[in-house]
């Protein structure tokens, strides 16, 4: 490598995914230092983003974690879990190839599935304001804040008064936010009222609709339209930068829709989607072209029932093949199809050796939070791995030579 200029080498290596970046810093210290330094993690991220190339898709299932490249699907890798109890582990979000991870509300972690790096967040207690008997639902949100270029992990529990009272219209609530370049907790005291109506018993319907939807610099949660408490569909939106509370509003024609309309929130392209579900029938979704701007909210497909599936309780656009000509949509928590815009038929993602059962989310390669370990140690590791592995075909060779003379000689007394 020392007879290859580093810009060259530079370039060839913003190229490569991050799992193999992470091997390369052993090739020789100036590209250890090189893929650790700030300015490449920067460069690589942004070329990743904008080309989409090595996406990969992250695999919960009861108590694993699996990736499986987009573009070979056939190949899944085990995930050592960073966070193992002996239970499930919520994957509540991701972001610029980050995952957030939650055993509780006081046990939460940002990870990098490509380079395993893990940070895990400060406990910060959840306060039962005065008066209340129980925790209620937990909320969380994982996000960039492009502004101040910090990672934040927003936490939003609810408390119950009555534990008979199932429709909280006056649930009290406490949010907080995390924040990973000052390491710590603050908790956030000016909250619209309206808040407290995300707590309504909807969000029991339906996986997932708990976890904020990052767009626009903001995480998303819907708010729908109930008789008596909410007069019209709406979406709650919590800015990363200013850390208030805000509202973004619906397309006008279902702004006021039938309240039996299941619905719910993703982000494809970048953008804010909407799903509305009807009847479990087919689904419409609807794209915010420019953030925040309600004239600018356009159905782009519908997507009906599959014959394969008994139930289309739920159903979120993923991502747009590199052609565009299809979308990926993950339907029933459970399956993952591609969507032909123009032929409207779904074919579905076939992947080997996957649970049965899994949630997804979209990962894309990255380097941030850094690499594992030091120069030292990589080469230590990497001398003790190529020991173990001479070991063992010395082992073998004994093994088939053991083998050879116990069959090819009889020993006679």
């Amino acid at each position: 490598m020392t007879t290859v200029p580093m810009d060259i080498v530079n370039d060839l290596f913003l190229r490569l995914p991050a799992k193999s970046l992470v091997r390369f810093r052993a090739l020789s210290k100036p590209c250890y230092h090189l893929i650790n330094s700030p300015d490449f993690i920067s460069s690589h991220l942004s070329r990743v983003l904008q080309t989409n190339d090595h996406l990969m898709i992250l695999l919960r299932g009861a108590l694993h974690l699996y990736t499986v490249d987009l573009d070979s699907p056939d190949t899944v890798s085990d995930v050592e879990h960073p966070m193992k109890r002996g239970g499930p582990t919520e994957v509540f979000g991701s972001c610029n190839g980050l995952i957030g991870l939650s055993n509780s509300p006081t046990d939460l972690a940002i990870f990098n599935p490509s380079t395993r790096q893990i940070h895990r967040l400060p406990p910060s207690p959840v306060d039962l304001p005065e008066g209340s008997s129980t925790r209620g639902y937990v909320f969380y949100g994982l996000g960039y804040d492009s502004v101040n270029d910090d990672y934040k992990v927003v936490r939003m529990v609810q408390f119950k008064r009555d534990p008979d009272d199932e429709l909280g219209s006056s649930f009290p609530y406490e949010v907080k936010v995390f924040s990973f370049k000052m390491n710590s907790w603050k908790r956030i005291e000016s909250v619209l009222p309206p808040i407290q109506l995300l707590f309504y018993f909807y969000y029991h319907l339906l996986y997932r609709r708990g976890y904020g939807v990052l767009a626009g610099n903001s995480l998303h949660w819907v708010l729908p339209r109930r008789p008596g408490l909410i007069a019209f569909n709406i979406i709650v939106r919590f800015d990363l930068a200013l850390e208030v509370f805000d509202f973004v509003r619906f397309p006008e024609p279902v702004a006021n829709g039938d309240v039996d309309i299941q619905m719910d929130i993703g982000v494809l392209d970048g953008c804010l989607c909407l799903m509305c579900n009807y009847d479990h029938k087919y689904v419409d979704v609807w794209m915010m072209k420019e953030y925040n701007v309600r004239g600018s909210w356009c159905k782009v497909f519908t997507v009906h029932k599959p014959k394969s599936v008994k139930t289309f309780a739920f159903m979120r656009p993923l991502v747009y093949s590199k052609d565009r000509d299809k979308v990926l949509l993950e339907i029933n928590n459970t399956k993952l199809v591609w969507f032909d815009l123009e032929t409207r038929k779904l074919s579905t993602l076939r992947i080997k050796d996957c649970p049965s059962s899994y949630s997804a989310e979209l990962v894309v390669s990255s380097l941030v939070l850094g690499c594992k370990g030091d120069l030292d140690n990589i080469k230590i590791r990497k001398e003790q791995r190529d020991k173990e592995a001479r070991e063992s075909k010395m082992l073998q060779n004994s093994k088939k030579r053991d083998d050879f003379l116990s069959k090819g000689f009889k020993l006679v007394l």
